[in-house]
């Protein structure tokens, strides 16, 4: 069934989404936001967006639709590089994304790993494909010891034992965040900005 849409996204257009699961609802806590998954829009198939994301297992690309039905009550909302992408930056876009996909997801969110995970995934396509890295490298350490809301317990477990300190990740928080992305539509209050059609 084809699914109607209160905007018309782009591709580069980047979806932010709540997923349900222990793991991702501490992800959640850890980086004090909302979203816990993200994925970037790179066309359409003539029913429905297409979405690469990074998953578990692997990473891959589905409709907008199934990567919102996987969201918790359905929530998302939807950001977009400011001013928008030209047709050539598109098309690098969607030349990003094939050597990215089938990559195994490292639950251990090392940014530094030949794996790939959600944030990782959208960062490093911005980054090559626009020059403009979406989000901010930042360790462990900086990401849980300043957010008393980070359940050191969970990640002790999560890590068994040891919580890898120095190790470099990139949140969905982070992406959420950047001052170079626009708003275009949230799920939650409606809010979304008419924009410039390609």
């Amino acid at each position: 069934m084809r699914m109607e849409y209160s905007c018309r996204y782009e591709t580069g257009d980047i979806v932010f989404t709540h997923t349900g699961t222990a793991l991702f609802r501490q992800v959640s806590a850890a980086s004090l936001c909302w979203c816990n998954h993200v994925g970037i829009i790179i066309g359409h198939n003539g029913e429905d967006y297409l979405v690469a994301e990074s998953r578990i297992p692997l990473s891959t690309v589905t409709t907008l639709e199934r990567f919102i039905r996987r969201s918790v009550d359905r929530q998302y909302a939807v950001r977009r590089i400011n001013g928008g992408l030209t047709g050539s930056q598109k098309q690098a876009i969607r030349a990003a994304v094939p050597v990215r996909l089938n990559k195994l997801y490292p639950t251990g969110f090392d940014y530094h790993s030949s794996r790939q995970f959600c944030s990782k995934f959208v960062f490093d396509i911005c980054k090559e494909a626009v020059n403009l890295p979406v989000g901010k490298i930042e360790s462990f350490r900086t990401l849980l010891t300043e957010n008393p809301q980070a359940k050191l317990t969970f990640w002790r477990f999560w890590f068994m034992g040891a919580i890898p300190w120095d190790r470099e990740t990139v949140t969905p928080a982070s992406l959420w965040q950047h001052p170079s992305l626009t708003l275009i539509y949230s799920s939650d209050d409606s809010h979304y900005v008419l924009t410039e059609q390609p």
